[in-house]
């Protein structure tokens, strides 16, 4: 705690940190915390989990008086971010009280309009804030902190335009702080137009590489579900995430697994912002599902904790989006393992992500596996014929750099600019070979039923 105290912190925010049992600041807090309470504009790179909340927070408690008007807005790329920060930012403001008020779209306009008069620090996404503008109900003239949270991913999204008006709406003297895991061509723009002298400030990753193991599976095509059952069942873990590139494969993955006796839980965009909500509460009490099955999307922004487990089901297409996924394991001093199942619709995405050289994944032979039952969802929104359940397999061909996933058909935006520290993994690339066919051939199981 003293260590917090040293980075001048007020009292009532000092008591709810000892309250949260927060006993060291992280390296994103120790040296942005001090330049945020001095009003300097900040642009910090950092990424999700790495305790920047409290960055941005410790100012805006400091520097906001209940009842005066929204004083600080926060922009996040999701709605279940708004959420999150919204929650953090009323436990850290416990003891001085603000009327914090999330803002997003998917749910009912009208709370929104009620909340909105007596708000004193607004959390929101940029879609939702620009239609409270248009209607006139919200008033940002007395916004005096302006913070663009996970920046890249806003911007990557579509938001830019969007994030250029709201700030315009707001003062021109004011602070304004930006976390960003990478800097693009974008966000240095923003922070050369919207920024008064702003410092940098870059720290390592909140992930400790050498405490994160990745591997990657070989397997045929008929055998893809059947591993990832056998490795669900097999692995000792915590929280267990397993990443889909459409929201047909998250259903598919999420409703065969109960089918075969693992509980788990699917969140994409295509449900509403009130299921998205509970089944993250439901996950994140950690009472009997363990496993999240999520598109990148869903999961854009989410802090679990406690994940000890990722798998990649399907490949994504670029190394940033691959590097966002496995940061959400090995965090905070805990250890971790990062899984990718390839079958041959992901050769090409695994060869693209294989290009980053600061990665090391390791190929795992493939166990003996027995095939399991699935059922197929074709319809609309309830599954899928994607990658892991084809109708055989025809074996292997060579890994190439060109092309995409012609497997999945992705109905969701799988794009995701953050980055983790496993991006600075020192060991040397390790580039995947191509498996031989007699390889391939010597474990395949074959059994009866159906294929997956």
């Amino acid at each position: 705690m003293e260590n917090f105290k040293k980075l001048g912190l007020i009292e009532p925010i000092l008591k709810s940190i000892d309250e949260q049992r927060f006993t060291e600041p992280s390296e994103i807090q120790e040296n942005a915390i001090p330049l945020v309470l001095e009003g300097r504009d900040v642009v910090a790179g950092s990424a999700t989990g790495s305790g920047k909340t409290l960055v941005f927070g410790s100012g805006i408690i400091q520097n906001s008086v209940k009842g005066r008007g929204i004083q600080a807005l926060v922009l996040t790329p999701t709605r279940e971010l708004a959420e999150q920060v919204a929650e953090s930012l009323r436990g850290f403001s416990r003891y001085k009280p603000l009327k914090v008020v999330p803002v997003y779209g998917g749910v009912a306009i009208g709370p929104q309009f009620r909340e909105l008069k007596t708000a004193d620090v607004v959390v929101g996404t940029p879609g939702r804030i620009l239609d409270h503008i248009s209607r006139g109900s919200i008033n940002l003239t007395r916004v005096n902190i302006l913070v663009f949270d996970e920046a890249d991913r806003m911007l990557d999204m579509g938001f830019v335009r969007d994030v250029e008006k709201i700030t315009k709406e707001c003062p021109q003297k004011r602070q304004t702080l930006l976390f960003s895991a990478t800097i693009s061509g974008d966000i240095s723009r923003i922070t050369h137009k919207y920024m008064i002298d702003p410092v940098e400030v870059s720290v390592e990753s909140y992930i400790d590489s050498s405490k994160l193991e990745q591997v990657y599976y070989d397997v045929p095509d008929s055998l893809k579900f059947s591993l990832l059952v056998h490795l669900l069942k097999e692995e000792s873990a915590a929280m267990v995430m397993v990443f889909c590139n459409s929201q047909r494969n998250t259903d598919f993955v999420a409703g065969n697994l109960k089918n075969n006796g693992i509980d788990s839980l699917a969140i994409h965009g295509g449900f509403s912002q009130d299921k998205r909500t509970r089944v993250m509460k439901q996950f994140n009490a950690q009472k009997r599902v363990y496993v999240l099955v999520c598109t990148d999307v869903a999961a854009r922004g989410l802090d679990i904790k406690g994940v000890s487990h990722v798998y990649n089901y399907d490949i994504p297409r670029e190394s940033k989006t691959y590097i966002h996924r496995i940061g959400r394991t090995a965090r905070a001093g805990e250890e971790g393992k990062a899984i990718s199942i390839l079958s041959e619709r992901d050769y090409d995405n695994f060869t693209k992500v294989m290009r980053d050289r600061s990665l090391k994944v390791d190929k795992e032979e493939m166990p003996r596996v027995e095939k399991v039952k699935i059922v197929r969802m074709d319809s609309p929104g309830r599954g899928g014929r994607s990658s892991g359940h084809s109708s055989g397999s025809r074996g292997p061909r060579n890994f190439r750099g060109s092309g995409g996933n012609r497997g999945t058909r992705t109905s969701e935006n799988s794009r995701d600019s953050g980055r983790s520290g496993s991006s600075r993994n020192s060991s040397s690339s390790r580039r995947f070979s191509k498996p031989t066919r007699n390889s391939r051939n010597n474990n395949r199981h074959s059994s009866s039923g159906t294929q997956n």
